[in-house]
């Protein structure tokens, strides 16, 4: 099980780091191809530091990783980190699919309790009038 592999701090960075629209534009760039720091920040209607915050903080939930190539930093994104998270909150949909379907046959014994109290006589095929 996913949830079992990744620590509760590490699920925390992950789904963090993805809540916010820059940092997603950010990785689904790099997933492409990669690209320097320098070159995503002229992108963005942001500074240069802000964008390296973005890259730290994707950094840190080992959604994207840096390597120096000459004076630039480049940056790629991880797609087993996604993968993970893919996995992940597909167990969430299969637990609340679970307990949906549970909900489900709860409802329909209810109605089918509601139904023999109303008609304690039901009518059968072959009955004439």
């Amino acid at each position: 099980m996913v949830v079992d592999e990744l620590d509760q701090d590490s699920v925390d960075r992950l789904f963090a780091a993805l809540a916010d629209r820059t940092r997603r534009d950010i990785v689904t760039r790099v997933l492409v191809h990669e690209e320097s720091v320098s070159a995503l920040a002229q992108r963005y209607d942001m500074s240069f530091a802000a964008v390296q915050k973005h890259v730290a903080v994707l950094e840190r939930a080992s959604l994207v990783t840096k390597r120096r190539h000459g004076r630039e930093r480049l940056v790629r994104g991880d797609v087993g980190t996604l993968r993970t998270a893919t996995r992940l909150l597909e167990q969430y949909e299969q637990l609340w699919r679970g307990r949906l379907e549970r909900l489900d046959d709860l409802l329909a014994e209810d109605d089918e309790r509601t139904h023999e109290r109303s008609d304690p006589h039901p009518s059968t095929a072959g009955d004439a009038p």
